[in-house]
């Protein structure tokens, strides 16, 4: 187990920025897969693809040769789940995790790029984080809007409970 971590650790050490991109690529495309009531724009298939710029980074990557080393190590988010553990997991819970490793991936993207020389590779870093800001937005947003639906639906359930009970009094 210990190994293994060492081996992720040391993974990381020279990294380039292709790696990094096909990393966010695979944790952008499960993003894709999100169907959820009432966020239009995570449901809209063309705002996804607008605001999901991995095909447009990796196309500018070929034409980039200035990116063979970053400044700094970034820290990769797992993006390894055990399905049946994660379905255990309360939505807050899947959330946070979520967050956390978007989080990290966002500020270790920030300092490599505070620490990159003007160029190509400056530029593509500026596109990754802001992806992955959007990312981070997005899951905050739906957090939020699950947090209001669940809120009208305890309000409508509640609202219903009392017209049953008023109609149960008028009756006896």
């Amino acid at each position: 187990m210990e190994s293994n971590a060492n081996e992720k650790i040391s993974c990381c050490n020279g990294m380039d920025l292709r790696m990094l991109v096909v990393v966010f690529s695979m944790v952008a495309s499960e993003l894709s897969h999100v169907h959820t009531r009432p966020i239009d724009f995570v449901c809209d298939s063309e705002a996804r693809r607008m605001m999901n710029k991995v095909k447009d980074l990796q196309v500018e990557m070929v034409v980039c040769s200035a990116v063979d080393a970053l400044p700094s190590d970034i820290k990769l988010p797992c993006i390894r789940i055990h399905k049946a553990t994660w379905e255990r997991k309360s939505v807050h819970e899947q959330r946070a995790e979520i967050l956390l490793s978007l989080g990290t991936l966002a500020q270790d993207v920030r300092s490599a790029r505070t620490l990159s020389q003007p160029g190509c590779g400056l530029t593509l870093l500026e596109r990754l984080e802001h992806s992955i800001n959007n990312y981070l937005h997005v899951v905050r947003l739906l957090h939020i809007e699950l947090r209001r639906s669940h809120e009208s639906e305890s309000r409508g359930k509640s609202h219903h409970l009392d017209s049953g009970i008023s109609k149960e009094k008028t009756t006896i």
